[in-house]
């Protein structure tokens, strides 16, 4: 456990989906991250799950120099006007200072529209997906359940133990053959990766 840490801030708003992204803070929480939650207010929001979230600061008090990663979750809200647009305005402070951000399922779309999808490999539920923003990275698109590319992770809203496992990476929680057994063991059910991490400590 490291004390010195910076947070990981995960955002959330109404209508996040509360299961996207709760494999990458548990692990993270376990390797020393704090995890602090941070909404549009200090207002609570409601997940999509019906779960009420008290956010432990306001968008417009993060700082990426504060941060270690921005985690941003999808949302029906991505796909409803401008409201989050201010998260993928975050997002790009973020990246310009050299912090990464991991974007999930809508997510990905509020960056498509942002323009920091056009210049970076990425992936999504499915490319059209992200066409119908008009965005101008479709080239770069890449069938693939997770994806980073300079600091920037994304992926689609079926792959949250991948999208867990890139952060964790990123983050280096874990690395080689223990990073792929805890893939294997939490995405595949393999009893035998559960051995690998016992070993590792990492359980």
């Amino acid at each position: 456990m490291n004390a010195g840490r910076k947070p990981v801030h995960l955002a959330v708003y109404d209508t996040f989906a509360d299961w996207e992204t709760g494999h990458a803070t548990a692990h993270l929480a376990r390797a020393g991250y704090p995890v602090r939650t941070v909404g549009p207010t200090t207002d609570p929001v409601t997940s999509i799950g019906g779960l009420r979230v008290q956010p432990d600061l306001a968008l417009a008090d993060l700082r990426p120099e504060d941060s270690s990663l921005l985690i941003l979750p999808g949302a029906d809200l991505w796909d409803a006007g401008e409201d989050l647009a201010p998260f993928a305005r975050t997002a790009r402070a973020f990246l310009a200072a050299g912090v990464p951000v991991a974007a999930i399922c809508g997510a990905t779309a509020g960056l498509a529209r942002e323009g920091l999808l056009d210049d970076r490999g990425h992936t999504s539920a499915v490319c059209f997906y992200l066409a119908v923003t008009g965005y101008q990275g479709g080239e770069r698109y890449v069938e693939a359940d997770a994806i980073t590319d300079r600091g920037l992770i994304t992926a689609g809203p079926t792959e949250p133990v991948a999208f867990a496992r890139e952060i964790l990476r990123l983050l280096g929680v874990y690395e080689g053959e223990v990073l792929d057994a805890w893939y294997r063991l939490f995405h595949d059910s393999d009893a035998e990766a559960f051995a690998v991490l016992e070993a590792a400590g990492a359980q």
